[in-house]
This record gives structure tokens, sequence and C-alpha cells, in this order.
């Protein structure tokens, strides 16, 4: 029997915008090769599969390259449809239990609310990769156990930016954040994210991203509440509230598509067949 797929655009109050996922739900774990084939067949940022376990759900996350250890905006939809299908109470927190530990989402005046681990940055010498990608020279460089996070000069500067795709694949992370302040009213800093070594080479809203981008900015602006806008082709707002070594993560989403993979890809793939003698 096939598998029931929902695309789900994350970080937005409309469709076509912010981030898209699409979630897997299934009745028990499944082979980790056919869920990276699923995922490299929606060709989105991230596909995510889930099914219950314990007091909640195991969740995972695939690019169409890897398994990651962490993914704000497809933990925010699967929450979302979660709660749309009846399956969660949207009185209860959802525990989500994943390769960064157990994560818990909450419905709060019509915002979806995620708590997620801090992932502070630590300043390090700018890779000489790094400014020769993004050609131009950071204000401050920083490093945390995923990603390099570079402040730029100005906000113009950061919807310039025409990265080297090639020289950011061979940086040692998971992918790179740009961020800088903005004069935007009701929003406190912007930013972009490059993750071309997972197969995603600009994502959309990167709720993961802002683990790091809440402490950064948090510590310049002193505050322990924000709103930032993810400023990539689709744009994305993340509410964000400091918590010490946690970040609560807000958002919104919007079901736009449901489909079924059908029996023939609901089965781990076989060899492919060899070349003919």
């Amino acid at each position: 029997m096939g598998f029931n797929l929902y695309h789900v655009d994350a970080f937005t109050e409309a469709a076509f915008a912010g981030n898209p996922a699409a979630i897997c739900p299934l009745t028990g774990p499944a082979d980790e090769g056919w869920m990276q084939h699923v995922a490299h067949e929606m060709s989105l940022s991230e596909t995510a599969f889930l099914y219950p376990e314990g007091d909640g759900f195991r969740l995972r996350w695939f690019t169409p390259k890897v398994e990651v250890d962490l993914c704000g905006h497809a933990t925010l939809a699967a929450a979302h449809l979660l709660w749309e299908m009846g399956i969660a109470d949207p009185e209860k927190a959802i525990r989500f239990h994943t390769r960064s530990g157990t994560l818990t989402a909450v419905f709060e005046k019509n915002w979806i609310w995620l708590d997620f681990p801090a992932e502070p940055a630590s300043p390090v010498p700018a890779p000489y990769e790094l400014e020769r990608a993004l050609g131009i020279k950071p204000r401050y460089v920083g490093r945390n156990r995923l990603d390099f996070l570079a402040e730029m000069p100005s906000e113009a500067a950061l919807h310039a930016l025409r990265p080297d795709m090639e020289r950011l694949m061979r940086l040692p992370a998971r992918g790179i954040i740009v961020t800088a302040p903005t004069s935007a009213e009701g929003i406190d800093f912007v930013s972009r994210f490059f993750s071309p070594a997972t197969g995603i080479r600009e994502d959309p809203v990167t709720g993961s991203a802002h683990c790091c981008l809440g402490p950064f900015w948090g510590a310049r602006l002193k505050k322990d509440e924000m709103t930032a806008y993810q400023a990539s082709e689709r744009g994305g707002v993340v509410k964000l509230r400091l918590m010490g070594d946690r970040v609560a993560l807000g958002g919104r989403a919007v079901t736009v598509m449901h489909g079924r993979l059908t029996d023939a890809a609901a089965q781990p793939p076989r060899p492919a067949d060899p070349p003919p003698a």
C-alpha cells in the first residue's frame, strides 16, 4: 500500500511563500535508503518522516542528499499537519523525538511555537574560502556545531549577495548563515542561508539557523523577544523568544498539496538493473 505525502509551506500565512516541506506520516520505522530516495524525489529542502513513538512522534528530516540533525521549518510543518488532521490535540504540546533530542511544539494564538536548542556561534577567523565565496569581507564570522555565521556590512550587501556555491561547498559545515540589521518596521534583523553541501543552494526560511541568530542578535540588541525576516526569494517571518539554552521559534504554516505515493514507490527501491552486455 502507498503512503500519503503532504506539501506544507512553513513560516508563512499564505501559500507559495515561506519554506516548503514534504511531510510523510508513517505507522512505524522505515528503511533509511527508501526515505532518502523519497526526499530526493520530492526535491525540496527537507522531507520529514514521522510516526508515533512513546509519548509523541519520532521525526526525521532528509534533504535531497542527506539526513540532517536539526530542521525548523519541517518540524513546524509536521506540527501544523498533525493538528490540522486531528491527530494531535491543539490544547496539548506535541513531543518530537529527534536526532537533536526531544523538541516540542505548542499552538498559541494562531502561532506554532517550537522549543529548540540554542546554537550560539563563537567568533572564529574568517576562512579564506568563505570570504572568496561571498565576495565581501564580513563584519563578524562565527561558528557553531552546524554552520558558519557571517554578519554583512549592511542589509543592501546581504540582498546583493551572489555566492560562489562551489567555494561554499568546500567549507567544513552544514551551511552558511549571513545576516544584517534592518530598518524595516517591526523586524529586528534579516538573514539568508546557503547549504550547497546538503543539496540546498539557498534555503527559503531556516528555523534551525535562527537558533544561532537568536542568541547573536539578542546579545547585540539587548532583547529576549525578536521578529526576524529571512530575505530569500520566497521570504518568511520567524518570531523568537530566548530562554537560556533554548530558543522558541514562532511561525505559521499552510498545507498546499496532498498526494500519495503509489505502490511502486512505497517499497525500498531495488538495485538498478545492470547495463546490457
